[in-house]
């Protein structure tokens, strides 16, 4: 156990790591860019768009033209002062300024991202990401653009995002954690640019999201519909370490007076690891189709096609970091890659010929720091139908139903395992074969002041995973050139052996009714609850007992049921300008599953520590009560909001993790009670034509209830911050548009964080700027009547981390130790720049 590490927070050009000889951060670069801007920003008061009410169409305008859709915006229930005409279907599907309007929601405090602020950063970035710079928001990933799904890692409030429900038109993502078996993860769902605008529910979430996860909010994607005007768009980008991204979309436009139409896309993404060797790559084909039904119904459709295909980076530890350095990585695309890892295997077994590269002897666990390669494959095919249909002028049906398929395998190359023809390590893979369908039904009804919904949602999966070992060559025979190793990213040769199988079936039924009532034309309630069914059986196929190291993998039959969860929310205008509301809901979340140790599920331990969960009582959903209230200020000059909230959480499940990443030793706790007390502040200003301030600030203090006891030992965890999430954040933006020119700069301070549950190891706090611009050249008709067919030509510039700042970035990706260091972080990407030109056509 390594010794408590003291990390006072760092001054504002400096953030180092807790370990001698490693710098996180340029002294100067801290001076330039990040000081000055800090300073510049910081003059303002703070700001919050976490809590921003709806705005009427003039200052929706206002508001959006001020700021260049640089900030989210915020939009808490809105009572009707008049009960006015609903927009119908038709006029719904013919607005395609994707900016942020007017719209009145049934639930608490709702923050709607638009199309123009997803379209600010560099194209084909994670629209979480984006959705990152709203106060109380993290995201993380060891690539620029948020895609590496090994990676990517969102939390909002101190919530994960296993515990966010997530949709796309309706159709459940499920959890979006890596090893997941009931979801998809969004950004291989749909293009970021195919993104229309997400509704994100901070609080206590929404009954209505059809999901079994949402403890702490739901996020909503909503795919931009087909254009009305036949027509194409076309972008390249081009970035740091040979990134390509291409996106090409084709618009029917309207086919007939009915206003039948449809779009077709492609998008390309690949680029090279900043660091090691390989590239990362990814194709995505998309597809919508609307079909209006007289004035106020339509049926569409969606479907996505996703394969990736990426090398991925190598997890680190503290001691990797200092005594590896931070680019350390797997060898595959290096010079003498094969011959390294099976040297460097040889050593690890005690075998005769065995050598380290020069340089590894220095760490203490040498062999886990670079393996030959490791590597994702993934292929998706995911579609849905929906019907909105208004029944009569007051009762409208909305039906979705859907189904998915996956294929996802993760392979490493394990230098503890021998080939059967003698070569000391083996590949081996975690191949996956889900497939799940289901369908939504509401019915929503206006009569005197209520807005009236019910309805249901049912999901079945059924998943085959099993982890197979694969034979490697000898050195001999790939120096001659008799044999290649294994292609991690290509077709895979038969495995000589099952190292453990199991199987899943689940079948999930939700079903919720909510009220909102509008007492006075400026105040309104709403009351709802929630009622959930989730059953899962799961069992092994096959177990090496050599290999797991246990006699039986866990199985057997898990029931959630809730009966009645009830949410309750509130919004009062008290002024021209003034808004009041409040959030409180009882939430729950599903057993997680997930396979033999990849997962905090009651399915990824042994039997033996299965039926010990069940016997002990230590086997129960993971519970909360939300609790939330804001105040939000609305002017075409300046928006302020401060929104608190208070979480008591129960039966909070974790995975403890310690040994080698490609076996390791892997248990499920319950570590007790999370108290969660938190509050964003702050102001955006607009004090002049395309000019916009935007500073936020959070605070959250989430700590643990309990101690926990494990294998005998007691760790005191109790009034320790949660793991992998900060106490402190601030953000900041300055956007600037005139003419047809626009640029912004950003910047985020994200506070330190606990790295294990006692606390004795602490990720580092750090500072990372981002610059993008834009010029928008228009029509080149106007320059040549034989480019007239060339509407809206615009160029892009982006830098992601301008001060080139070194940081940790995702955490617990493998696991989370109850103390001392262990494998399971990843660090930030250096600088990287990014140039994009696209046409409209």
């Amino acid at each position: 156990m390594m010794s408590k590490n003291n990390i006072p927070l760092p001054d504002h050009e400096t953030c180092c790591f807790p370990v001698s000889g490693v710098r996180l951060q340029s002294d100067k670069a801290r001076k330039g860019a990040s000081s000055f801007l800090v300073w510049v920003l910081a003059t303002t008061a703070f700001s919050c768009c976490s809590a921003q009410a709806a705005v009427s169409k003039t200052q929706a305008h206002t508001a959006t033209h001020h700021n260049a859709g640089k900030t989210p915006q915020t939009v808490p229930a809105r009572p009707k002062t008049v009960r006015a005409r609903r927009v119908t279907a038709r006029e719904a599907l013919e607005s395609e300024n994707m900016q942020v309007t007017a719209r009145h929601v049934p639930r608490g405090a709702v923050t709607t991202v638009s199309a123009a602020a997803l379209a600010d950063a560099v194209p084909g970035t994670n629209p979480l990401k984006i959705l990152a710079r709203q106060p109380g928001i993290m995201f993380q990933s060891d690539d620029p653009q948020g895609v590496d799904t090994w990676s990517t890692q969102f939390y909002m409030h101190g919530f994960l995002q296993n515990q966010i429900g997530m949709t796309l038109d309706g159709i459940p993502l499920g959890d979006q954690e890596f090893h997941t078996f009931n979801g998809l993860n969004a950004v291989n769902a749909i293009s970021a640019e195919n993104v229309g605008r997400l509704d994100v529910s901070m609080g206590a979430g929404a009954e209505s999201v059809a999901s079994t996860s949402n403890l702490g909010g739901s996020v909503e994607y909503i795919s931009s519909d087909p254009k009305r005007k036949a027509g194409g768009l076309a972008s390249q980008t081009f970035g740091s370490n040979n990134g390509f991204h291409t996106f090409l979309r084709m618009d029917s436009g309207d086919l007939n007076k009915s206003g039948t139409r449809f779009y077709v896309s492609y998008m390309r993404n690949a680029q090279d690891k900043w660091k090691g060797g390989g590239d990362q790559f990814g194709q995505q084909v998309n597809a919508k189709f609307v079909q209006p039904i007289g004035e106020r119904s339509s049926i569409s459709s969606f479907f996505d096609y996703n394969l990736t295909q990426s090398y991925l980076y190598q997890d680190m530890s503290f001691d990797m970091l200092k005594n590896g350095g931070y680019r350390i990585d797997n060898f595959y695309g290096t010079p003498n890659a094969y011959r390294k890892a099976y040297l460097s295997a040889l050593s690890a077994n005690g075998l005769p010929g065995g050598a380290l590269p020069p340089g590894y002897s220095k760490m203490s666990d040498p062999w886990d720091a670079s393996y030959y390669d490791g590597a994702l494959v993934e292929r998706d095919y995911l579609g849905g139908l929906k019907a909105n249909l208004a029944l009569t002028d007051r009762l409208r049906w909305e039906s979705v139903v859907y189904g998915h398929g996956q294929y996802l395998r993760g392979t490493w190359a394990n230098p503890y395992v021998s080939s059967p023809n003698g070569a000391p390590l083996i590949d081996q893979a975690t191949v996956t074969h889900s497939q799940r369908f289901g369908f939504t039904s509401a019915l929503h009804y206006e009569i005197a002041h209520n807005d009236i919904s019910g309805g249901v949602w049912y999901e079945n999966f059924h998943t085959d995973v099993g982890r197979f070992a694969y034979e490697e060559p000898l050195l001999s025979d790939v120096e001659s050139g008799k044999a290649k190793p294994v292609n991690s990213v290509g077709e895979l040769p038969d495995p000589y052996a099952t190292l453990w199988g199991q199987n899943f079936n689940s079948n999930s039924f939700t079903a919720f009714v909510q009220d909102t009532y509008h007492v006075l034309p400026n105040l309104s309630l709403h009351f709802g609850f929630k009622s959930l069914l989730q059953t899962v059986r799961g069992g092994q196929y096959a177990n090496d007992e050599s290999y797991t190291g246990v006699g039986q993998i866990a199985g057997g039959s898990i029931t959630t049921a809730r009966a009645f969860l009830p949410h309750f929310s509130g919004d009062w205008h008290f002024l021209k300008h003034h808004e009041l509301f409040f959030d409180i809901a009882e939430n729950v979340k599903s057993y997680p599953v997930q396979a033999f140790k990849e997962g905090a599920s009651p399915f990824s331990v042994s039997q033996s520590a299965y039926n010990q969960l069940l016997q002990h009582g230590g086997l129960k959903p993971e519970t909360d009560w939300n609790f939330a209230v804001g105040y939000r200020f609305t002017h075409k000059y300046a928006l302020a909001s401060v929104y608190a909230y208070r979480t008591n959480f129960h039966n909070r499940l974790q995975q403890v993790t310690s040994g080698s990443i490609v076996n390791p030793v892997s248990t499920v706790a319950n570590v007790g009670g999370v108290t969660m007390n938190g509050v964003d502040a702050g102001l955006t200003v607009m004090p002049v034509k395309g000019l916009s301030l935007y500073n936020s600030i959070s605070y959250n203090h989430a700590t643990y209830d309990n101690n926990v006891t494990e294998t005998g030992t007691t760790y005191h965890i109790k009034g320790q911050q949660i793991v992998a999430y900060p106490r402190f954040m601030y953000k900041a933006s300055l956007a600037y548009e005139w003419q047809n020119f626009s640029a912004h700069l950003d910047t985020q301070f994200l506070g330190t964080r606990n790295y294990s549950y006692t606390g004795d190891m602490k990720i580092p706090s750090y500072w990372i700027e981002t610059l993008g611009a834009r010029y928008r050249f228009g029509n080149l008709g106007k320059y040549s009547k034989s480019l007239n067919f060339v509407q809206n030509l615009t160029f892009e510039f982006n830098v992601y981390n301008l001060t080139n700042t070194k940081y940790i970035s995702t955490m617990g990706e493998t696991g989370i130790p109850m103390s001392g260091d262990y494998q399971s972080f990843l660090v930030g990407a250096p600088r990287q720049y990014y140039g994009t030109l696209k046409a409209e056509f």
